[in-house]
């Protein structure tokens, strides 16, 4: 919600606004700050107080609080877009990869470890999944999900590769360096 914003942008106080508004102003200071639901009358009160309709009182004053604009990162092979804010539902994080790391050779060294799981789907491209002794070619439209004890590394086959991933805390910290 707006209100508090719009409210002192006219330079008025809670008293203002509530007297504007016909509603008490401990009733307006708990509604600006989330601790009390208002009823549609209240807010179109509000709105009518502030001379917005109630679409401006709710709208974010820009979209930030919904769209994301990812950061390219870039490093070895790997570019990496992250596509949600902070850590989401417990406490996992999306992202998007653009792998050009040729399969080929992997030494022991090339393969992490650690807690959890990893999934991912192939965007476009072919992935190669080495996970432990095996070598898993994994096609645009298909999904991999997989222990990450087990040690991993993923590669593109003939070409670049993008996958959308999630990642849990381990995950992140291991493949992102976050």
């Amino acid at each position: 919600m707006r209100i508090r914003s719009l409210r002192t942008a006219r330079g008025w106080s809670l008293d203002n606004l509530a007297e504007r508004a016909g509603i008490s102003p401990s009733q307006l200071s708990r509604i600006e700050t989330g601790h009390r639901r208002l009823s549609l009358d209240q807010l179109a009160a509000i709105a009518e107080a502030l001379g917005k309709s109630l679409d401006e009182l709710v709208e974010s004053p820009d979209d930030s609080d919904v769209v994301i604009r990812p950061e390219r990162d870039e490093r070895r092979g790997l570019t990496t877009w992250l596509l949600n804010k902070d850590d989401g539902p417990h406490g996992l994080t999306v992202g998007k990869m653009r792998i050009t790391d040729q399969a080929g050779d992997v030494s022991p060294d090339d393969l992490g470890v650690h807690p959890g799981r990893d999934w991912f789907t192939v965007l476009s491209g072919t992935v190669v999944l080495y996970l432990g002794e095996r070598v898993i070619r994994v096609e645009a439209g298909q999904a991999a999900s997989f222990s990450t004890m087990t040690p991993h590394s993923l590669r593109s086959d003939r070409g670049p590769a993008e996958i959308l991933i999630i990642l849990n805390h381990n995950g992140k910290r291991s493949h992102l360096g976050t």
